[in-house]
């Protein structure tokens, strides 16, 4: 058969393949119902757009299987226990009375996430792509031992070829250099753009690479995570990838407005436990079995206390999202959440109404210069059910606005690479840092409050304005946002 008859073969029995899909996803898969419907409604609607569709979107059969041997590797030790019987014989602390009522939150990520609680940290917000690189390149610099870098995205430009080089750099003086990227996030990327650091000794490896070179079917399962660790003293986190549109100096997005922690104390320590089961996993040849030497000892740095809470689809619990519905409930203050995509699902949604039901000061911001223009419709139509409910929301003018924080009561934050969205939730590799500390809280907090002079808010009467075109924008985005 040549490719016409291919071509007519595959459209006279579109249908048939729809059905077939269709008992895949009902019989085998086991999704949320939500999920199930919209799938259903796509692959039936639109036949040969939902084929497509779900080829590059809606594998999900052999998750379990092709996650096993991670689920297995991720399993924590003896100091899990440790700090769980602490918490129930009440010898565990919080430097700051203030954040007792929290304590029920450390145990939930514990239990559910093997996320250890360490005291002995302090962290620096970093605000943009200038405060985050100047900082990071200054670390690789000073790096003796060794530089863990992962990320989603790096970009073939100015400061992707820099990063690249100074690893390289550092390599060739015997620094230890490994380098993780996603393969669906940096899929146009040359083949050869890190040969310098491989050259130079170092090591670089592609979490679930494309079969075909700049073609990947697997849009799903992406590592959506962003973490530097140097010398097992300083760990970066949060938003910001590796180009120059992360420094604002993209001409459709103008000033990139983001959020980057560094972190310095034993939290790090937890950082870089998640950087090496990635590794791990993903590495064939160059896997690290002595750990030993990337848990250096750590000097007293400060009193901030952290969990880093990683998440993805071979998690049994969401454990970031349930850490913000637990945040979200036990706000009686004041919420403050700033993500780029807001697309959250019934929990989610329902604990932010009931939140701003209840009195609390519930505050939004999302970008108004979309770079996905179907999660931003659907964003908007979730941003209505709040304000009916009493919450406040913005869109950031200034630029884009790519944070992933929220805030509660100016006592517990978190920050990292979870969007408020379904993808981020169940189907990416995302890790988040949550911060029990009023003084770094308020810092971010002030941060938000300053945004707001370089937003609009979107009240209730603006948005009944807007025009019907819009209207139906938002409603079809709505019906496709279990998928997006």
């Amino acid at each position: 058969m040549n490719l016409t008859e291919v071509i007519l073969w595959f459209l006279r029995n579109i249908l048939f393949i729809n059905i077939l899909l269709a008992i895949l996803i009902v019989f085998f898969e086991r999704r949320n119902p939500t999920s199930v419907w919209a799938w259903l409604m796509i692959l039936f609607f639109i036949p040969i757009v939902g084929f497509i569709l779900y080829l590059f979107l809606g594998q999900d059969l052999r998750r379990k299987k092709m996650f096993k041997e991670k689920e297995e590797e991720d399993q924590m030790q003896n100091m899990i226990h440790i700090q769980e019987q602490s918490l129930y014989d009440n010898e565990f602390q919080f430097y700051d009375p203030e954040l007792e009522s929290f304590r029920d939150m450390v145990h939930f990520h514990l239990k559910s996430n093997n996320a250890l609680y360490s005291s002995n940290n302090s962290v620096k917000i970093l605000v943009d792509g200038d405060e985050k690189f100047h900082h990071l390149i200054e670390s690789i610099r000073n790096a003796k031992q060794y530089i863990h870098m992962e990320y989603y995205i790096i970009r073939n430009d100015a400061l992707g070829k820099e990063i690249v080089s100074l690893l390289a750099e550092k390599a060739a003086e015997g620094v230890e250099v490994k380098l993780l990227y996603d393969g669906m996030g940096c899929i146009w990327l040359p083949r050869k753009f890190f040969n310098p650091i491989i050259k130079a000794g170092g090591q670089v490896c592609a979490f679930f690479p494309p079969f075909i070179p700049y073609l990947n079917l697997r849009m799903n399962f992406r590592n959506h995570r962003k973490i530097c660790i140097i010398d097992g003293q300083e760990g970066f986190v949060g938003g910001l990838n590796i180009g120059v549109e992360y420094l604002g100096l993209s001409k459709k997005f103008g000033y990139w407005r983001d959020t980057h922690l560094l972190i310095r104390g034993h939290a790090v320590d937890s950082l870089q436990a998640r950087f090496l089961l990635d590794w791990n996993f993903s590495s064939i040849q160059n896997k690290i079995t002595d750990r030993k030497p990337y848990f250096p000892e750590k000097s007293q740095v400060g009193n901030t206390g952290i969990q880093i809470v990683s998440s993805g689809p071979d998690s049994k619990w969401h454990g970031i999202k349930n850490g913000f519905i637990k945040m979200i409930m036990e706000a009686e203050k004041n919420i403050y959440i700033q993500t780029p995509y807001f697309v959250p699902d019934d929990s989610i949604l329902e604990a932010l109404k009931v939140a701003a039901l209840s009195g609390v000061d519930v505050r939004i911001m999302i970008p108004n210069k979309p770079d996905h223009p179907f999660v931003y419709w659907a964003s908007l139509s979730y941003i209505a059910e709040l304000l009916q409910a009493g919450a406040r929301c913005y869109t950031y003018e200034k630029g884009f606005i790519h944070c992933k924080t929220m805030t509660v009561d100016g006592l517990v934050n978190t920050v990292g690479t979870a969007n408020m969205d379904i993808r981020s939730f169940k189907l990416n590799f995302e890790v988040n840092a949550f911060v029990y500390d009023p003084a770094v809280t308020k810092k971010l907090e002030k941060i938000f409050i300053q945004d707001i002079q370089d937003s609009e808010e979107i009240t209730i009467e603006k948005y009944k304005k807007r025009p019907y075109w819009i209207r139906f924008k938002e409603s079809i985005s709505r019906l496709l946002s279990p998928i997006l």
